[in-house]
């Protein structure tokens, strides 16, 4: 199957009660994790790539060829989207949609709600001719991501309202309490904000910093409207985990694939347990 955008799978998940997860890629593994997971459990999936970790793996050229490489030797048949992550400038947002990303975020949080309209349509324009999805933010989250710390700002309603009126993106990441990162503590998400700003805006919404969030308030965000969560973190943690155990168990270990293996399938698990916590499971 083809790479898609965005679009259609978050707006049917926002039309039938749930969301689809932002599994991030940091290298092949987790590729080959995600992948193995959203076609094990019918799931719609997106490839969330942060500029930092698109430079990792070699450009956005060669991680598109990675993701599609990987879809035609598993016959993956479910949607899959791949996902420009906080792009901080449309240079960035216009080099992932030539190198064949479906979906990009231009994320202009952390300028005046003029500037952040202003690159964003900009965006819009040249991803829309594409058939790419386009999602912006309102509001900083905060923790950090990819060397970038950010305090949590809450998102403005009237300005989200002119961001997506305005530009015209497909969704919208209004800040609410999330974290990127572990949580210090109980999360505490503004739940009458979120739903004030579905009633404005009206398109789906997106839930950055989804690892450590109790399932109640999983749910709760879900019904409100949003219908795309990410994750990174939580992988993260789980496949360092699993490559930990297996070195102190077998320390003499040298071949990659002897220790990386079980992280990878470690990822899988963890985004199988994530895509059922969504409701995206059979929902391909």
């Amino acid at each position: 199957m083809p790479l898609v955008s965005m679009k259609e799978m978050l707006e049917k998940g926002k039309e039938n009660g749930y969301a689809v997860g932002q599994f991030n890629i940091n290298n092949l593994e987790y590729i080959q994790g995600i992948l193995q997971a959203a076609q094990e459990e019918k799931s719609p999936v997106i490839l969330g790539v942060s500029e930092g970790a698109g430079k990792y793996m070699g450009g956005y050229n060669v991680v598109v060829a990675m993701v599609k490489s990987l879809m035609d030797s598993y016959g993956t048949t479910v949607p899959v989207a791949i996902h420009l992550d906080h792009g901080s400038s449309f240079k960035s947002c216009a080099e992932a949609i030539h190198a064949g990303f479906t979906s990009v975020m231009i994320d202009g949080s952390h300028s005046p709600i003029e500037e952040n309209i202003e690159v964003t349509k900009k965006v819009v324009e040249l991803a829309h001719i594409h058939g790419v999805s386009v999602e912006a933010e309102v509001g900083t989250v905060g923790g950090e991501e990819d060397g970038v710390i950010g305090g949590i700002s809450y998102a403005d309603k009237e300005e989200c309202l002119r961001l997506v009126t305005e530009a015209g993106v497909d969704c919208l990441a209004p800040a609410l309490g999330s974290v990127h990162g572990p949580y210090q503590g109980e999360p505490n998400l503004g739940f009458t904000e979120m739903k004030e700003i579905l009633e404005l805006v009206n398109v789906p919404l997106v839930l950055h910093g989804g690892t450590g969030i109790p399932t109640k308030d999983i749910q709760k965000a879900i019904s409100l409207g949003t219908a795309k969560i990410n994750v990174n973190t939580e992988n993260q943690i789980s496949q360092t985990k699993a490559i930990r155990e297996t070195l102190a168990q077998k320390p003499d270990l040298y071949d990659p694939r002897k220790y990386l293996g079980p992280g990878t399938a470690a990822i899988k698990e963890t985004v199988i347990g994530k895509m059922r916590e969504f409701g995206s499971s059979n929902n391909a």
